[in-house]
């Protein structure tokens, strides 16, 4: 049974209601979650407040050292934590290691915590009078995390929290639970205090209880737009602050003077890695002018050959969706594709793997139109559609119709086309003959549009911002009883002198 982390014990609070946690290479149940009901939420948010109260006054170079001992625990973990990553969210081993190191990167990034809470001081602005600024934390602030990085993306979060000075209750994916509370041991660990991270499994019920508490001051979200939607609204009528990252449409450009075997290679590792359950996964290739048949027979070439299995298995290279209500989803998608005129140049419908388990194979569609569901939806699974686009300007207009924009990529061997793109298509993340461009842990993650709801990205210098409030201080000490210039009271609006 996989139990709430509350206030440093491990507890299956109040509720009696479980989910399944799967197997998804074999179909199997493999463990149960418990689910919250919010008098659990309650203990976690009153465990987290008390801790509020030591931890805000702990040194910046206390915090620091915790940062520095949790960064080394998740390093001697990486294995252990990738493994438990694999078996409940399907992914194959190397990328699951992959996803532990870059949330490994924030942790690193939050280990300079008393670098990034520097203030600013300006000395004699007026007569006798200095100004400064510095940030403080906000209290206990949630994150509300999906399944397709459960280890990754509640790393975005809780480490720039912690150590700004917060203390942070995590509601991950029921779907996949067990890391966090891999991740809670390892904090413990490190020597951080008991109730400054907690993790509350949950679903709907614990969600909106996290929504609604009035000693929540902040909500950091990754999802679907509908949801990200949902929990931006909720959040900020009580008056919380919000960052709800959104879904995605990630397109890449392949222009006719690129390298098409490196691109069809990226294309390739950038649509199917994962099973293509990631945020920031390409989903449509645009093939301008004549490179589009020599891109889809290139990319078509790859996409059968990738190795598919179960994801602890050394050989596989993609392995299984989530669930059997993914699958499904997916399954149905590549349907209503071929039924409204596109071309099914690989279809993943036809894979079988022995030993049940979840899965779809890697799907190359040809020919697909901006009016069809496998264009304008979100599908989540390993499923590249290609559009013919006549020119850049013609494709880069065709992103820039999309509701969604966390990212998009260029595949092109002119800087000039690259130049254009870059400063034109309305997207968060770009990248330039590089296909995911997450970026490292100093910059910020995030979209425009349906892709960002709330006016903070994630981790780096606005994760910091979004986790503490500013103050400006003015400040004058008058020499003893002497009155000097400006230290007599006046009645009119304050000027410098």
């Amino acid at each position: 049974m996989v139990r709430h982390r509350i206030g440093g014990e491990e507890t299956s609070g109040s509720s009696s209601r479980t989910a399944p946690v799967w197997d998804p290479a074999t179909g199997e149940q493999q463990a149960e979650v418990v689910l919250a009901e919010p008098a659990d939420v309650d203990a976690a948010i009153a465990a987290a407040w008390e801790a509020f109260a030591d931890w805000s006054e702990a040194s910046l170079s206390r915090r620091a050292k915790v940062m520095f001992a949790f960064r080394e625990l998740l390093n001697a973990n990486v294995e252990k934590l990738a493994r438990i990553v694999s078996s409940e969210h399907g992914k194959v081993l190397e990328d699951a290691k992959g996803e532990v190191l870059r949330g490994l990167e924030v942790v690193e990034f939050a280990c300079g915590i008393p670098q990034l809470l520097k203030g600013e001081y300006s000395d004699q602005v007026s007569t006798t009078v200095d100004a400064y600024s510095f940030r403080q934390p906000l209290g206990v602030c949630a994150g509300i995390t999906p399944f397709n990085f459960p280890a990754m993306v509640p790393m975005w979060m809780h480490p720039v929290a912690i150590a700004c000075g917060n203390a942070f209750v995590l509601k991950p994916s029921e779907r996949d639970p067990s890391a966090s509370n891999l991740v809670a041991e390892l904090y413990a660990e490190a020597g951080l205090p008991e109730g400054v991270f907690n993790v509350v499994h949950g679903d709907k019920v614990a969600v909106d209880a996290l929504l609604d508490h009035p000693d929540v001051a902040a909500i950091s979200f990754v999802g679907s737009t509908p949801i990200a939607s949902y929990v931006h609204a909720r959040a900020t009528e009580k008056r919380k602050r919000v960052q709800a990252l959104g879904g995605a449409k990630n397109h890449a450009i392949v222009m006719p003077g690129a390298d098409l075997g490196y691109a069809a290679d990226q294309l390739a590792a950038a649509g199917f890695g994962s099973a293509g359950q990631r945020c920031m996964a390409i989903s449509v290739a645009v093939a301008v002018g004549e490179s589009g048949d020599a891109l889809v027979e290139e990319v078509a070439g790859r996409a059968r050959e990738i190795k598919v299995g179960p994801g602890l298995e050394p050989d596989s290279e993609m392995g299984p969706v989530v669930t059997p209500q993914a699958r499904d989803r997916i399954v149905d998608y590549i349907g209503e594709g071929a039924e409204a005129g596109a071309r099914l140049t690989v279809d993943g419908r036809e894979l079988e793997v022995d030993g049940g388990g979840f899965w779809v194979g890697p799907t190359l569609i040809d020919q697909v139109q901006p009016e069809m569901s496998v264009y304008t939806d979100e599908i989540f699974g390993p499923v590249l559609s290609i559009v013919r686009s006549d020119s850049l300007d013609e494709a880069i207009a065709l992103i820039n119709r999309n509701s969604y924009a966390n990212g998009a990529a260029i595949f092109t061997g002119s800087g000039h086309e690259a130049r254009r793109f870059q400063r034109q298509v309305e997207v968060g993340m770009i990248g330039i003959n590089v296909p995911i461009p997450v970026p490292m842990a100093f910059y910020s993650f995030g979209g425009w549009k349906e892709s960002l709801f709330g006016d903070h990205h994630i981790h780096g210098p606005e994760g910091v911002r979004f986790y503490t409030r500013g103050k400006a201080i003015t400040s004058r000490w008058p020499a003893g009883n002497a009155a000097g210039p400006g230290d007599t009271g006046s009645m009119h609006f304050p000027t410098s002198s």
